[in-house]
């Protein structure tokens, strides 16, 4: 019998409907629940991709026994992180401070005073390794909750206070300069691995935001030390088994250095961040691989995220059907033995195919299989057959059991796929990218924004939920929408995004220029979120950073740029201490510093000398350029869409670009070479 998650819109909360778990969502019933039984309330976070989270709960919440005890002597609640980020992010600080260490599944014991007291993600179903099983987890926390109820309530009190005491003033601590910013290169420097290209060792992560750091510390001081760091663990992780070598896209890490073996699921915001890395990349070097994998990486987005509204779809699944053993396992649609090879491709093509794609006889992942990479030492293969070899695989796995699909719709993740698509739409001339980022940039502003244009959350089949929007959705959501505005000229994105970062400044931001991951009247927790780090993506302070900085740049808004340079204090406190984990901070500080320039091109639309004009602004590497494209905008208003474009003229009635950065313009040029000049496009 369903519980009461069957009403649930969360893939990942319906994915538990059928246990025997009596769950509960967040919800303040569920806490008066355990106030009038006196019982402590069990919180477990999750999200639908995640391998553990499956294991967990096949082998206890599906369990009988285990959940007839659950229910006896808890309240259980279950979240979904993705649509309740601010939930995860206070608890799993908590974790982390009582731990050492966090990760999903995550799982709490706290009072009906939403206060926690026991931590942990994993249990197994018997003692392993020095763990004890969730079992003996439930019981130790029965014991401890009936029999020392005072000690209990102290352990939930002092965290709660810890957690409290733990708020931060960044907004003081001044705007990152030069020397902020080379101190963080020099802190990349000592952390990466120049064997295998990357930071730290296993389990090694795409550091897709710390990549364009690099890219534009490059473009704006010329070093070819952070551009090699960016071009050699690029092309490490596009050559490993991270990287789907035939239908594109990125798993979300790997388990070892040498980006070898991935966890098989793929994230919607891991690829839109590195889709834009690697087109920006293309545009930094000319590089083929570049090119390649940004496209190959937009049209898996596009494939298999995209979503019937005309969104994007939240995450692959690292599991799927085993075809020998029936089971679901991790990998299974991804991997390949020799002998599979050769039943789709022949004995000739088979043996070629396993030497491209380094498949062998002992195989690299599990039970013989291999996760298919680009070794340095294989074979050259010509570019029609490899071409036919990948596409028979890929209709011969197409024909295996596919890993699920979460369809939810997250808003800041489908900002930065906005982002992403439309500057590889516009980069390689694929209007049908840019198409598709419009799309999900509609339907964002159709089901996601209110009257008010404040943001939900998420959606799931063109339905809105439940959850408010957090800052990362309106940083993010921002940004996309402000690359779209350059990329389309069309001006209402940028009053849509004008929106979003006004209502950043309303119900985000504190008096000292600090930011919250809540907004001011949101659901109060027991601490009200605040994490600048950037992770897995960009945090919501530094993504309303970026915005803020960029809209900025568009309008001449004082108070905007003000509230950027203000945010940025983090980047000046942490850049130099922990970059690895302020890579988008730092990459917005870089636009700081280098202006952002204030691109406009002004010209008929019919003229391609325009269009030609247009797409080399976007071509600049000048960090964080904007750019606005259209009819001139005259005096009283009328004519251009943008701020930018206003009392621009034509030189000699032919398309001209003014580029201008700190107050200062530089000559109005009617010569695409010339204004690539002035934006630091290295290549032609």
């Amino acid at each position: 019998m369903p519980n009461r998650l069957a009403h649930a819109t969360s893939p990942y909360l319906l994915q538990h409907a059928d246990n025997p778990v009596d769950w509960w969502q967040w919800e303040p019933a569920a806490f008066d629940e355990a106030r009038r039984r006196g019982v402590p309330v069990f919180l477990s976070v999750g999200y639908s991709s995640c391998h553990w989270c499956h294991v967990l709960a096949h082998e206890s919440f599906e369990d009988e026994l285990t959940a007839a005890y659950m229910n006896e002597h808890f309240v259980n609640i279950k979240v979904d992180r993705e649509e309740r980020p601010d939930i995860d992010a206070v608890y799993m600080e908590a974790v982390q401070a009582a731990t050492g260490q966090g990760g999903w599944p995550m799982s709490v014991f706290m009072t009906a005073d939403a206060e926690p007291f026991y931590f942990g993600t994993y249990f197994p179903p018997q003692p392993r390794q020095g763990m004890p099983s969730f079992m003996q987890v439930l019981e130790g926390v029965r014991t401890a909750w009936v029999g020392r109820p005072e000690e209990v309530a102290e352990v939930a009190q002092r965290i709660v206070r810890d957690l409290a005491g733990r708020e931060l003033d960044y907004g003081k601590a001044g705007t990152p300069g030069p020397g902020e910013l080379a101190q963080a290169l020099l802190g990349l420097t000592r952390e990466y691995d120049s064997a295998r290209g990357g930071f730290g060792g296993a389990p090694k992560f795409p550091p897709s935001m710390v990549l364009e750091f690099l890219l534009r510390h490059h473009a704006r001081t010329g070093s070819e030390g952070a551009l090699q760091m960016a071009v050699d663990t690029c092309e490490a992780m596009a050559r490993g088994g991270l990287y789907d070598q035939l239908g594109g896209g990125f798993a979300r890490y790997s388990v070892d250095r040498e980006w070898v073996i991935p966890h098989f699921e793929k994230m919607l915001y891991d690829n839109a961040l590195l889709c834009r890395v690697y087109a920006h990349l293309w545009r930094a070097t000319g590089s083929d691989l570049a090119r390649r994998v940004a496209l190959e990486t937009a049209d898996f987005m596009v494939r298999e995220l995209r979503t019937d509204q005309g969104g994007f779809a939240s995450a692959l699944d690292a599991d799927s059907e085993d075809p020998l053993t029936g089971e679901h396992v991790e990998g299974a649609y991804y991997a390949w033995t020799p002998a599979q090879l050769r039943e789709v491709l022949g004995e000739d093509d088979g043996d070629l195919a396993a030497g491209y794609f380094g498949v062998t006889e002992e195989g690299t992942f599990e039970h013989g299989a291999s996760v298919l990479q680009l070794p340095q030492d294989g074979p050259v293969v010509e570019a029609g057959r490899l071409s036919g070899i990948k596409e028979r695989l890929l209709a011969a796995r197409g024909r295996r059991s596919a890993p699920g699909r979460d369809d939810k719709i997250v808003a800041a993740w489908n900002g930065l796929a906005i982002a992403a698509l439309a500057e590889c739409g516009a980069y390689f001339e694929r209007p049908d990218l840019v198409e598709r980022a419009t799309e999900a940039a509609d339907l964002l502003v159709r089901v996601h924004m209110d009257g008010r244009a404040r943001l939900s959350r998420t959606s799931k089949d063109g339905q809105v939920g439940a959850n408010d929007g957090v800052l990362e959705d309106y940083g993010d959501v921002a940004d996309g929408f402000l690359a779209l505005a350059s990329v389309t000229g069309e001006g209402v994105w940028l009053e849509f995004a004008g929106f979003l970062v006004d209502l950043v400044l309303d119900r985000f931001t504190a008096e000292d220029g600090s930011l919250y991951d809540t907004a001011h009247d949101a659901e109060k927790l027991i601490r009200r979120p605040q994490d600048p780090t950037d992770t897995a993506a960009p945090s919501g302070w530094t993504a309303a950073a970026g915005a803020l900085l960029s809209y900025a740049a568009h309008t001449g808004s004082e108070a905007h740029r003000t509230a950027a340079e203000r945010a940025l204090g983090v980047v000046h406190a942490l850049g130099p201490r922990v970059p690895r984990f302020i890579g988008h901070g730092l990459s917005v500080a870089e636009a700081l510093l280098d202006g952002p320039r204030e691109v406009a091109v002004v010209g008929h639309p019919e003229d391609p000398a325009l269009a030609l004009l247009h797409r080399t602004a976007l071509l600049g590497t000048a960090p964080g350029a904007v750019v606005a494209v259209g009819l001139p905008r005259a005096e009283d208003g009328t004519g251009g869409e943008f701020p930018l474009l206003a009392e621009r003229t034509l030189v000699h009635d032919l398309p001209t670009a003014y580029v201008c950065r700190h107050f200062v313009c530089a000559r109005p040029t009617t010569e695409p070479v010339e204004l690539a000049e002035q934006l630091g496009v290295i290549r032609p």
